[in-house]
């Protein structure tokens, strides 16, 4: 892949499996296998994948095993981001060295840079990497977010700019994007209970935590929406509605990881400094994924 071309659907944010504090490798492989099979690919180390929790050699390991496990079957997007400049250089051409299909690259949590310097950023790492690059806009982690000016401005000094994960209830900033750049840059949702409606103003996709536990359906609807039938859009919308705000119960992937071990789908296990679910969160969770009736 050169173009970012197949960037579009359900590529799932997957979630970062431990066992008494290490990396469960072959759960991590099994959900690669189950996950990418049933979506549009997958999203290596996001947010819900717990980054700032995983050195670097455990990133770069983890990006090996998604593209082996993928074979080219489906794309492997590597989120190689960190406050650090030079980290995320070092991650991003770790990326390409394995085989992954593109990058995605957080605005600099902690550091607050002015427009300015996220424009300086995003255009030094994506010269960095011949892959397609993403810009993830996530202001409620960062502290900070690309406006649509500095995406444009980057978008002409970067050429492999192919695309933004917006996670925010900004939804003025996909309009100003599609206006400013055409219809052929894509935008994914990173705001579940947003994912409709992002598509529908014309959102080329989601990146849902709730795609690790209900692939399926997450990417059912970004085919309903591409099909125009947004009357079955709404109604699955509406069916996934709950279970896309519990992930936001406590922080994410917490929720997310007693969801999915409560299906059988992984440990349940986050790392230090996230602490496991109160048990009055818990039962709030787990109340809600028993009431609802998609199937996997």
């Amino acid at each position: 892949m050169t173009t970012g071309a197949e960037l579009r659907g359900s590529l799932v944010p997957l979630v970062t499996p431990f066992a008494a504090g290490e990396l469960d490798i072959d759960e991590f492989e099994r959900s690669v296998e189950r996950v990418g099979l049933a979506s549009d690919g997958v999203v290596v180390t996001g947010t819900s994948g717990e980054p700032t929790s995983l050195d670097a050699e455990e990133r770069r390991e983890l990006y090996r095993r998604a593209v082996a496990v993928a074979a080219g079957r489906f794309p492997v997007v590597a989120a190689t981001g960190s406050p650090n400049q030079a980290e995320t250089l070092r991650l991003t051409r770790a990326a390409g060295e394995v085989g992954a299909d593109a990058v995605m690259v957080v605005c600099p949590a902690f550091v607050r840079p002015s427009q300015e310097g996220l424009r300086r950023h995003f255009v030094t790492v994506a010269a960095a990497t011949e892959l397609p690059f993403l810009i993830y806009n996530i202001p409620g982690r960062s502290g900070v977010g690309v406006s649509g000016e500095t995406v444009e401005r980057i978008a002409a000094e970067a050429a492999n700019l192919v695309g933004l994960k917006h996670a925010s209830n900004d939804l003025d900033l996909v309009t100003d994007l599609l206006l400013r750049l055409s219809d052929d840059f894509r935008l994914f949702c990173g705001l579940e209970s947003y994912s409709y409606p992002f598509l529908a103003v014309g959102g080329a996709g989601l990146m849902s935590a709730v795609g690790n536990l209900l692939p399926g359906p997450v990417r059912e609807l970004c085919q309903l929406v591409a099909a125009d039938d947004h009357a079955a859009a709404l109604a699955l919308h509406r069916a996934l509605f709950r279970l896309n705000q519990a992930v936001f119960v406590d922080t994410n992937p917490g929720p997310l990881k007693v969801m999915m071990a409560e299906a059988g789908l992984g440990p349940g296990e986050v790392r230090a400094p996230l602490a496991p679910l109160s048990e009055e969160n818990r039962e709030r969770v787990l109340e809600i994924l028993r009431a609802c009736e998609l199937s996997r």
